[in-house]
């Protein structure tokens, strides 16, 4: 089996939230066309590919990556200030419920600046210097600081969907390194302060940090570059997406998490 037949498996069953499903139960009608469509534009998304179709990319596949990496330095000293509220922070899956089908704990934390398009005004004022970094990176879709606690594993599981690459800078990292990794498809990769990741999460995927301390990434999906037609199928479907009720639960979802957030700095500040 070759890499497009690998990533090409990624599949409707995974798209847009639908991987969120019990095993047995039957999705609806709508549900069902939206799957068939989706894993008709993965098909086009593959063969317009203006950059192949890797499990793992060189980083300088993408000139804009050197540009983020140079200034590293600046997004890790506002996630230290970040952190200083770690424990108050969102286990993912309080923020998106399809994430429940692959972790439960509560050592995935997450700091949004932009999901699926949609800003995180409050906390895009916290980290200025990383959103104007982040401005760089065309095509943005989701960013935010993706937290592993100590002991985090994070199961093999596939993306919803092949029209974005994930993008992961390293901005803490502790040693060992090797017990710290992701491995996309059958290759091993480890972090590194400073230095960029990019990788296709609609292959399998899973990653780790079995050290006993936190490990932090900038995590940024971003669309993959394709060529006409799939550029504007692909077009079509990400703003589409935003509309569908499991991204508009974890928009509100988020949201909700925010006013608590700032409330809490807020009371504190006045007392």
């Amino acid at each position: 089996m070759d890499a497009t037949d690998r990533a090409e498996q990624s599949g409707a069953s995974q798209n847009f939230g639908t991987a969120g499903l019990a095993p047995m139960a039957r999705p609806s009608r709508i549900t069902r066309i939206l799957m068939g469509v989706v894993a008709w534009a993965e098909r086009l998304n593959l063969r317009y590919s203006k950059v192949g179709n890797p499990p793992v990319y060189d980083p300088a596949t993408f000139p804009w990556v050197k540009e983020v990496e140079k200034d590293w330095r600046l997004i890790r000293a506002e996630l230290d200030r970040v952190l200083l509220r770690q424990s108050e922070l969102p286990s993912f899956q309080e923020i998106s419920a399809d994430v429940r089908t692959i972790s439960t704990d509560n050592h995935w934390k997450t700091f949004f600046l932009v999901g699926f398009g949609v800003k995180s005004e409050q906390n895009i004022r916290q980290c200025p210097d990383t959103w104007r970094i982040l401005q760089r990176i065309p095509g943005l879709k989701t960013a935010m600081f993706s937290i592993f606690e100590p002991g985090k594993h994070l199961p093999a599981h596939r993306g919803p969907y092949n029209g974005v690459l994930r993008f992961h800078l390293g901005l803490i990292v502790p040693e060992p390194r090797e017990k710290i990794a992701i491995r996309v498809d059958r290759q091993v990769c480890h972090w590194e302060e400073g230095r960029a990741l990019v990788f296709d999460d609609a292959y399998e995927h899973e990653a780790w940090n079995h050290s006993d301390r936190t490990r932090v990434v900038l995590f940024v999906d971003f669309v993959k570059p394709l060529r006409f037609p799939a550029s504007l199928v692909n077009w079509l479907l990400m703003n589409i997406a935003v509309f569908t009720p499991f991204i508009r639960e974890g928009l509100d979802n988020h949201k909700a998490w925010e006013k608590r957030f700032y409330a809490e700095a807020e009371a504190l500040r006045n007392r």
